[in-house]
């Protein structure tokens, strides 16, 4: 019956990602159908250690990602954990030989929204690297399917690629951040004298990052490619709204892209990819 349990928590980790989602969910299924799952996994693991640091505030939220660390070494470990996010997670790790070095660096980022409020700009890079460049990493893992020539070789444009998206996370949710959790990433900037320039500054350093990122992704193999630019066309579409709006709206809601425009996007990035234009 281990094969009905592995099902259960599968599925699991793929509803997680459904429902916390829509856009990675829908970039998703542009992967190669063997490489879906794997991804969903590893979502499903980074999405519950950033909840247990966002939103737990019933518990002790240093003992809950300490146990959540814990567990998650056992069941690599172990190879089952009656976490079904974990014995997911610990199946793509093992399969794909996922670095234990990354998996370590992302909880030590989880681990600096415990305490830290703002950030110098080693820690802004510091927290980077872990909260977003090593996912990048594991996903590669799974992308390059053990041609370590191939994941060498795509390592910088993930990383880029996973710095810029996290940007924008910051960018899109200052108001949540700031407001709800009394954070404040981008180092040296002054919520209280937000203003254009700075905005455009930190604007100008993701899209940086995001054509960097571009030339990677046209190496990633066919089976993968698709899915990861519609991500990419996602987030940047994402940034062009962001760079449309004036800092007093950055900084009183949530910018969104609706749904109808998401599948547009989707349409837009099979049509280039279809016809060479990425």
């Amino acid at each position: 019956m281990m094969q009905l349990y592995d099902q259960v928590c599968l599925e699991t980790s793929k509803r997680v990602t459904q429902a916390y989602t829509t856009s990675f969910y829908y970039g998703i299924q542009m992967l190669g159908k063997e490489l879906r799952q794997p991804i969903y996994n590893i979502y499903g693991f980074v999405r519950f250690a950033d909840e247990i640091v966002d939103t737990f505030d019933k518990g002790d939220k240093a003992m809950l990602l300490n146990k959540f660390t814990e567990d998650t070494w056992l069941a690599i470990e172990q190879g089952v954990s009656l976490n079904p996010i974990l014995h997911s997670f610990q199946e793509t790790v093992n399969r794909f030989n996922v670095d234990h070095s990354h998996i370590q660096t992302f909880i030590d980022s989880m681990a600096m929204d415990l305490e830290q409020r703002t950030y110098t700009q080693k820690e802004y890079k510091k927290y980077i690297l872990g909260s977003a460049e090593v996912v990048g990493l594991m996903c590669l893992h799974v992308f390059a399917g053990g041609d370590q020539a191939k994941y060498d070789a795509l390592k910088p444009g993930a990383m880029k690629l996973g710095s810029a998206f996290q940007k924008i996370n910051f960018l899109r949710d200052l108001k949540a951040d700031s407001q709800g959790l009394g954070r404040i990433y981008f180092p040296n900037v002054d919520l209280s004298t937000f203003n254009e320039a700075t905005k455009q500054q930190i604007e100008q350093e993701i899209e940086a990052e995001f054509f960097e990122a571009r030339e990677s992704i046209k190496q990633l193999p066919k089976s993968s490619r698709l899915g990861v630019y519609t991500a990419w066309v996602y987030y940047y579409g994402l940034l062009k709204k962001i760079k449309h709006l004036p800092p007093a709206t950055i900084l009183t809601q949530r910018v969104r892209i609706p749904n109808w425009k998401k599948m547009f996007l989707l349409f837009q990035a099979r049509m280039k990819m279809t016809f060479g234009g990425i």
